[in-house]
């Protein structure tokens, strides 16, 4: 932590050792998104200007951990905090880890089950930086409806609560998913979904970047750097104006 310096993750100022215990000295933040969109937003749901901006620097930190080849791996509201000025940070990087080329073999036991992408709930090891994309996109449709997307209560069930959503896959779709540890033949068959219908607040262009965010195959998700270029956040690229976040 001491490596990413950015302003959309959180500072580590000290780390202090003492006999029987490791204290970090973070810097102070006012609350997490979860205690924002319960204070702030209507029945947890947020103004899509303040989805814009959350999301905008979510992206840009995001952007700034897979640069320096770190996998943040546990992305929920709980863990995005938020400042007075409206700045939005990554903190809790207990599960984080380095990657490099190849590919490592990772646990699958990471990212809390709301957020975990179908690969890593279904087996993948060598997973990448497209884990960190799917929780993106579960916090963006989130932020839009006060709700979790995919409030699964077991694998299996998270699973399922994904496929009903945004279709179950199978070879045609994602090649080489038969070989995931995790997979069976028989997964029930659901055509997609649109969208709109679940968030109907969302906005065209918000959907259209949340539908390349929330690809089945991890391949086919965009990176966080091709998402803050997407048309959504025109206005801030043209500008490369400060990120405004009303209270």
């Amino acid at each position: 932590m001491k490596e990413l310096k950015h302003e959309n993750i959180v500072t580590l100022y000290d780390v202090i050792h003492t006999e029987n215990k490791l204290n970090l000295v973070f810097e102070h933040m006012d609350r997490d998104l979860k205690k924002f969109m319960d204070s702030h937003g209507n029945k947890g749901a947020l103004e899509a200007r303040q989805v814009k901006a959350f999301m905008y620097q979510l992206l840009k930190g995001i952007m700034f951990c897979h640069e320096n080849r770190v996998l943040h791996r546990d992305l929920k509201p709980q863990n995005l905090l938020i400042n007075r000025k409206g700045q939005l940070k990554l903190a809790d990087f207990g599960l984080a880890r380095a990657f490099g080329i190849p590919v490592n073999t990772f646990s699958n036991e990471v990212v809390t089950l709301w957020y975990r992408a179908p690969d890593v709930l279904l087996g993948s090891r060598t997973y990448s930086t497209s884990i960190d994309i799917w929780s993106a996109g579960c916090i963006l449709a989130e932020m839009f409806t006060g709700r979790p997307l995919f409030p699964g209560t077991s694998n299996d069930d998270q699973l399922t609560k994904i496929f009903k959503l945004m279709g179950t896959p199978n070879e045609t779709t994602w090649p080489g998913i038969s070989s995931l540890p995790n997979y069976k033949s028989n997964f029930p068959v659901y055509a997609p979904q649109d969208l709109r219908a679940i968030i109907p607040q969302i906005e065209p262009l918000a959907l259209d970047l949340l539908l390349l965010l929330l690809q089945m195959k991890p391949e086919n998700r965009i990176t966080a750097s091709q998402a803050l270029q997407h048309p959504w956040f025109a206005e801030y690229n043209i500008h490369h104006q400060e990120v405004p976040i009303p209270y």
